[in-house]
């Protein structure tokens, strides 16, 4: 039986050299399936014109510009994270397939591409579904896209004083923080920057946001986990006047009279899973976590 069309979306990222075999080998892959294939153009000129990897029978897109049955991203975590906001409302199923280091998102690793599209083409793989926070602001809009499905932090732009911050959910007071920053995450996020700063982690699916300051100025303040309806608005205070706010790592920076407000997203992002992809499991190879190094 012929293999049905399918239409994909490739991103990676332009500073890894090390991703030249595992492009030849999906590119391969899907030329054989007679899939349509789509790439970013930036991605393109990297691996053309840098890495001087023949690339055909692709099309290339700019920006949005693109519509496709599954996309895949090429890289890490970061990488990933990016393609998530390239897809945004789209709401295309992602594949990571993993050309960095740890891999949490992008859990693919190159030798299991072959195997990885033979799945995607029996339907055997899962579909997870990944809440997103969106950031609204008093002021003037946000420059780059407005989402984050890792985490929302805001910080003190200088080293020198810690930022007071005012929280309320759904219109009732929380605290006034007196710290570094503050980190709302996703269950997703819950293992980046959140954890760093001993946020809790979250199983993904679990319905919920949390809240976890940077070095707060007080050590009876905690992380706190809310629902992931709850409308959480923060306004900031600060000596410079003005405060970062970095969506996933893209930060940008605002005057201390904007008054931002964080709720869910009104559309999820897909992630592909693997058939027998087991989360504890790979919370315990990747994190290590409980794990005891007594001899």
């Amino acid at each position: 039986m012929a293999a049905r069309k399918l239409r994909f979306a490739i991103f990676g990222n332009t500073y890894q050299p090390r991703k030249s075999e595992s492009i030849q080998r999906i590119l391969a892959c899907l030329l054989e399936r007679k899939a349509d294939v789509l790439m970013e153009r930036d991605f393109y000129d990297f691996l053309t014109g840098g890495r001087q990897l023949p690339v055909d029978g692709v099309q290339l897109f700019d920006g949005y510009d693109f519509e496709a049955d599954f996309a895949i991203s090429m890289g890490g975590d970061g990488t990933f994270l990016r393609t998530a906001s390239m897809v945004g409302h789209k709401e295309i199923p992602i594949l990571g397939v993993n050309t960095g280091r740890l891999g949490f998102l992008a859990d693919i690793n190159a030798a299991d591409i072959e195997h990885t599209f033979e799945a995607l083409y029996t339907d055997d793989y899962s579909v997870e579904t990944r809440a997103v926070i969106q950031v609204d602001t008093s002021g003037e809009p946000l420059q780059g896209y407005p989402c984050a499905l890792n985490d929302v932090a805001i910080l003190k732009r200088d080293s020198a004083s810690m930022i007071t911050i005012h929280a309320t959910i759904n219109g009732e007071t929380l605290t006034t923080y007196q710290a570094d920053g503050l980190i709302m995450s996703t269950p997703t996020g819950s293992t980046a920057y959140s954890l760093s700063v001993g946020g809790p982690i979250i199983v993904p699916g679990t319905r919920v946001f949390s809240l976890t300051a940077v070095a707060p100025h007080s050590l009876n303040v905690r992380p706190i986990v809310v629902s992931e309806d709850s409308v959480i608005e923060l306004t900031v205070k600060t000596r410079s006047h003005n405060f970062l706010v970095a969506l996933d790592g893209r930060s940008e920076k605002l005057p201390d009279s904007t008054r931002l407000t964080l709720r869910k997203a009104p559309y999820r992002v897909q992630v592909i899973k693997r058939s027998g992809t087991r989360y504890f499991h790979t919370l315990r190879e990747k994190m290590m976590w409980g794990a005891d190094q007594r001899s």
